[in-house]
């Protein structure tokens, strides 16, 4: 159902509207009774198409501008991914046919089970694009989003979905009870959040941070610009730091990709950099995390890593390599599968991926850095807290994406982490959104796009274990599980059923 799909997508940033997602799945549901597997696979790939389109529209743009293809084939890439991502809501569509010719009224409770079971599939299958997971629209919704914190992302989409079937279940069955439990539930879990967040975070060993936004624009091409002008943007970023470092602050984050630094590099500007930050650091007392490339060295042949690099003012050093790079930005994947996409554009790296949650420190707390793309996996995230991350960094060059939905939508995504983990949570972007979120999901700072900036709160270290980090995606590969027992058992039974009618 193309109405379906166009108002859940609405329900995301930058549209904002999300009470919309509390309703959109109605008509798909309602158009999915008593339909054929057929019929419902191509109802549900017609709201996939609608949702996914609309949701990442800005995503031609991005090859088209930077990787130099014409917009006939950005549109054509564009067009195979939503299709691709659209699958996803065929079949569940599929799915839930199948399930209810056997179980005609409990699917409308195993609903809520396949469709998590499928978002944890759209997780991991073929590197993951977790982006458009309908609990993000609920980034918002503070006292329903501490769901996030027991059952994670997928906890949210699950209450959303189950509130949505029960309602049509309560409408064909004519029965009202369905629908005023789950509307009892979904009370209980707002009522549940308001009372969680009458709790404010621990502020004993609390600290000032600042995000630095240098506002660096995507369109430079680092070879092709002037020592002069990568100094000048260079000194920008330090008066940055400077400023918020007599506010008191006294962690200082740079974004991914503002300025060329490369700490293992003794050529070109590289060393003149190295030797201003570490003055910095040595003069200011600060501790800075910066956002460079590194190069290491490995069987007589060179490798390039997307890095965090902190940099204490002793000088000494801890780096983190970006583990899930971001396929055909960072790396081309499956290659001998997609050779012709890398003799199309240059613009696609050839980065190699880190292997270690490596964690930095920062006056005895240590914190994880997620980088970039690397925020929007669930599981990823909890990894850096559950090795003992007492507060969570993330950078990120959003400028691809102009003033579209996308940087909007990846700073909700962050929200949710921050949530999931009770940890504190702070976002240096290249040229926005920048922000700084505490474990409850509350956005205390955060800058407009395309802005030149700082930002400075004080945070806390925080040790809590919530039930998402401990337990990770236990809820939703169970749901997957679920579901396709009782896919099995309804073919079985079907089966069964039809020799029966021969005789």
């Amino acid at each position: 159902m193309v109405i379906s799909g166009a108002l859940t997508a609405l329900s995301f940033p930058k549209f904002n509207l999300s009470f919309l997602c509390w309703i959109s799945l109605i008509p798909l549901f309602v158009a999915l009774h008593n339909k054929s597997a057929k019929q419902s696979f191509l109802l549900g790939f017609l709201g996939g198409i609608a949702f996914n389109a609309i949701l990442i529209y800005w995503i031609p743009a991005v090859p088209a501008h930077y990787g130099n293809l014409s917009i006939g084939i950005s549109l054509l890439i564009y067009a195979v991914f939503v299709i691709y991502l659209a699958l996803f809501w065929a079949f569940f569509s599929w799915f839930f046919a199948k399930i209810q010719r056997t179980f005609p009224k409990l699917i409308f409770l195993l609903a809520p089970f396949i469709w998590i079971g499928f978002e944890y599939i759209l997780t991991h299958l073929l590197t993951g694009f977790p982006w458009g997971l309908l609990g993000y629209s609920q980034h918002n919704n503070l006292w329903f989003l501490q769901l996030a914190s027991l059952a994670g992302i997928y906890g949210l989409s699950f209450i959303l979905v189950l509130f949505q079937s029960l309602f049509v279940y309560s409408m064909i069955q004519k029965r009202k009870i369905p629908f005023f439990l789950g509307l009892i539930l979904v009370v209980l879990l707002h009522f549940g959040g308001w009372m969680i967040m009458k709790n404010n975070p621990s502020m004993e060993e609390a600290f000032q941070a600042s995000v630095i936004q240098g506002n660096v624009s995507s369109e430079i091409q680092w070879d092709q610009i002037s020592d002069f002008q990568i100094r000048d943007l260079f000194n920008q970023h330090l008066s940055l730091s400077s400023d918020a470092n007599k506010q008191g602050s006294r962690l200082i984050i740079w974004p991914e990709f503002s300025v060329p630094l490369c700490f293992s590099c003794s050529y070109n500007i590289y060393p003149e950099f190295k030797y201003e930050l570490s003055r910095f650091v040595q003069e200011s007392g600060a501790t800075l995390l910066l956002g460079t490339n590194e190069t290491v060295m490995f069987q007589q042949l060179p490798h390039y890593y997307n890095t965090t690099l902190c940099l204490h003012p002793d000088l000494s050093m801890s780096q983190y390599y970006k583990i899930h790079l971001v396929p055909f930005g960072e790396y081309t994947p499956y290659k001998k599968v997609f050779f012709f996409i890398e003799k199309m554009t240059h613009a696609i790296g050839e980065l190699s991926s880190g292997n270690a949650f490596v964690l930095h420190q920062f006056e005895g707390k240590k914190f994880g850095t997620p980088i970039c793309y690397e925020i929007i996996f669930p599981n990823l995230v909890r990894k850096f807290v559950k090795k003992g991350a007492d507060f969570l960094v993330t950078i990120t060059n959003d400028g691809w994406y102009g003033n579209s939905s996308a940087p909007y939508q990846h700073f909700a995504i962050a929200v949710v982490r921050a949530v999931e983990n009770r940890r504190f949570l702070l976002r240096s972007a290249t040229t926005g959104v920048s922000g700084i979120i505490d474990p409850f999901g509350r956005i205390l700072s955060r800058t407009k796009i395309m802005t030149q900036t700082y930002l400075t709160e004080t945070i806390a270290p925080m040790d809590t274990i919530t039930p998402y980090t401990h337990y990770g995606d236990f809820f939703p590969l169970a749901s997957l599980t679920l579901g396709i027992v009782f896919f099995i058992l309804a073919l079985a039974i079907r089966k069964n059923d039809n020799k029966k009618s021969r005789f």
